[in-house]
């Protein structure tokens, strides 16, 4: 038998909306949900996705936490586990300490839910990049803590552990790896960060603590918790800042960047972009590393100018400029300088998110023909990257009208999808299923609709 229980309502949410004079009719319209969505939101029977969060803050003009408040029924301030800004004295300690608070909050259920719902917050963005930028780098990476000594076999540990939580993140989704990435966050990573080490060991410690905060950031990136995301970006950041790593912060900025195109920011998808480049320059980073880095901004420009709506010339030049930098400096192969988060970097990669660059351009042939060849390269290694570009080709086919050949590219992709737990990868699925409504009506479409709601239901 159900559970009868009636659950507490959100009267909060009730008064914040009629304060604006809205009634749920014209709040649900405002925040782009069905009035019943809106109904059961506001009698607390049902949750409320980080994704829509972020709407209520927007359309009712409040702050991400007071909007937190209103659902939850109890403030949680999101600024709590926010890294600091100042990279000036005890930056060091105040960096350690607060990536391990957030990572602590992560073992406590209701705190980690707590963490889920919290929206992507884009001004936080604009602090980080003028940290990263103008901050003061700290003196030393040097610290006498409580904890044990630490060495660089420890350091060692970490970046070998990292790499094999990205191998199972790629391979089966981060539904799978994310519980074991906090779980040694919070029990191997922030004790060694209260140990005792010299500026040498600290360094390398910070880097590889980056590099394990980044892979907490994007498994949660991958079930679309956005917030909780960016949370843990941001403390990778600093401590690639306090390590006095820039390559680390280039990728670290530049999956900044990804976040900010899945979520359709375009302009802080190009400032960061952007900073990721500048900062991989600054640094003289390999060509696989700076390869990387002017794909993202090719992709976030994309985003920003949509060239093949608006006829902007001097956008698509600047693009294909990109795209032929990255291409060239990918040609110049790898070397001993190459930072270990290249290497899954292989040219069917840089396909792919060249692929999503030429659709923007309208050259959706040249786009089939790039996830096509990724699809080919990953399909049997990384079934994550394979299922995405199997989607980007069914939409580039789609873009060029050719409906049979886009449904034969998307049924292809549904066990793919089937096999990860990827809340993107289900999602990418599902939004090419929305764009197919102009062709509801035809028999193609209703078979495939009616096979992908049966595939993904089993």
């Amino acid at each position: 038998m159900g559970d009868t229980r009636r659950r507490p309502g959100r009267p909060e949410l009730v008064r914040a909306r009629k304060l604006l004079g809205m009634n749920q009719e014209q709040a649900a319209e405002a925040v782009g949900v069905a009035v019943n969505t809106w109904a059961r939101w506001e009698r607390g029977e049902q949750g409320v996705r980080a994704c829509y969060r972020a709407r209520i803050a927007a359309a009712f003009k409040a702050e991400p936490a007071q909007v937190e408040e209103w659902i939850e029924g109890s403030a949680f301030t999101a600024t709590s586990t926010w890294p600091s800004t100042d990279s000036a004295g005890d930056a060091l300690v105040a960096t350690v300490k607060a990536a391990a608070h957030l990572w602590r909050l992560e073992m406590e259920p209701s705190r980690r839910h707590l963490l889920a719902t919290l929206p992507f917050v884009p001004s936080a963005l604009a602090e980080w990049l003028v940290s990263w930028n103008y901050g003061t780098p700290t003196p030393s990476a040097a610290h006498q803590g409580p904890g044990r000594a630490v060495g660089l076999a420890d350091v060692e540990r970490i970046n070998q552990a990292r790499a094999a939580f990205s191998q199972m993140d790629q391979r089966f989704g981060a539904g799978l790896v994310r519980p074991v990435v906090l779980r040694y966050l919070n029990e191997n990573v922030a004790p060694l960060l209260r140990g005792r080490y010299d500026d040498k060991v600290g360094s390398a410690l910070m880097s590889a603590a980056a590099g394990m905060s980044w892979m907490a950031g994007w498994t949660a990136f991958d079930i679309n918790h956005h917030g909780q995301a960016q949370h843990h970006f941001g403390h990778a950041l600093h401590l690639a800042k306090t390590a006095n790593d820039p390559l680390t912060g280039a990728w670290i900025l530049a999956t900044l960047t990804r976040q900010a195109i899945h979520l359709e920011q375009p302009t802080w998808a190009v400032w960061l972009a952007r900073a990721a480049v500048d900062t991989a320059r600054r640094a003289g980073a390999p060509p696989r590393a700076m390869s990387l880095v002017l794909v993202r901004e090719a992709w976030a420009t994309s985003l920003q100018t949509k060239p093949a709506e608006t006829a902007d010339r001097h956008s698509a030049k600047k693009i294909e400029r990109l795209l032929a930098e990255a291409e060239r400096a990918h040609e110049q192969g790898t070397s001993d300088r190459d930072p270990t988060w290249t290497a899954l970097y292989e040219v069917a990669e840089l396909d792919a998110q060249a692929g999503r660059c030429w659709s923007f351009l309208g050259e959706h042939q040249r786009a089939a023909d790039r996830a096509e060849k990724a699809v080919r390269e990953f399909k049997d290694r990384v079934p994550r990257t394979a299922q995405f570009n199997q989607i980007h080709a069914a939409e580039a086919y789609l873009g060029m009208g050719e409906l049979e050949q886009a449904l034969t590219c998307a049924r292809a992709a549904i066990p793919l999808t089937k096999s990860l737990t990827s809340n993107r990868s289900t999602d990418l699925m599902h939004q090419f299923a929305e764009r197919l409504e102009p062709y509801a009506d035809t028999v193609m479409v209703r078979e495939f609709r009616d096979h992908l709601k049966a595939e993904l239901a089993a």
